[in-house]
């Protein structure tokens, strides 16, 4: 065989061969029996999220399966306690450190609930939904995570109507989410905002009111 045709079949080996491990990254799936750091890296990213309390042991079993239930439920996605390439990517874990991932998947998150809640506010309206939602994660009336905050029973209209789920999210959000988490608040530090159209509570008209942007008044 001649050395340039060796050549050219050995790149040709090489391609296919990264091809099927590229392949292979995307579609595995881990369930109850698996071991190994990605395991771990999943139970991290559910502990940071608030679904998960057990060991860090890289042993997927019936706590880390439970947990993986809970957060597919939340997310609207496929409830069957498998981490699939679909809860694998709500979760941010497609490369990277577990940190790393769980940031991403933080911002995506906050991204979504972003665009459910604020979508055609204007930027700095989005932003500031963004920030509201970051003080409450570091507020003591809330739960501490940013998935506890966001899918905390009867705070946002966007999980409870399906909204959250199914409205997909523009880049201005996406650079919103961002934005919040890079420290921009355009609320002076709110926990608390509404639509004047259309809030019935006399609760939340009673909050102290801080600024309005766009259609929503930012409050303490």
């Amino acid at each position: 065989m001649k050395p340039k045709r060796r050549t050219v079949l050995r790149l040709l080996a090489a391609v296919l061969l990264t091809a099927a491990l590229t392949m292979t990254a995307a579609t595995v799936s881990y369930r109850v029996g698996s071991t190994g750091e990605t395991v771990k890296k999943v139970q991290q990213v559910l502990k940071n999220k608030g679904y998960y309390s057990g060991a860090l042991d890289g042993i997927y079993g019936s706590k880390t399966e439970a947990a993986v239930r809970r957060f597919q439920r939340d997310a609207g996605i496929t409830v069957d306690g498998v981490c699939g390439p679909q809860t694998m990517r709500y979760l941010g874990l497609g490369s990277g450190s577990a940190a790393s991932a769980s940031g991403a998947s933080d911002r995506a998150l906050l991204a979504r609930i972003i665009a459910a809640e604020a979508r055609g506010e204007p930027y700095n309206g989005q932003v500031a939904v963004g920030a509201v939602i970051l003080n409450r994660v570091k507020h003591s009336s809330f739960p501490n995570t940013l998935a506890g905050v966001i899918y905390q029973k009867g705070e946002f209209t966007a999980i409870s109507d399906g909204q959250f789920a199914s409205t997909p999210v523009p880049q201005s959000c996406v650079r919103a989410a961002a934005d919040a988490m890079n420290g921009w608040d355009p609320t002076g530090g709110c926990i608390y905002y509404f639509n004047p159209s259309t809030a019935t509570s006399a609760w939340i008209w009673s909050r102290p009111q801080v600024t309005t942007i766009g259609k929503h008044v930012f409050c303490m």
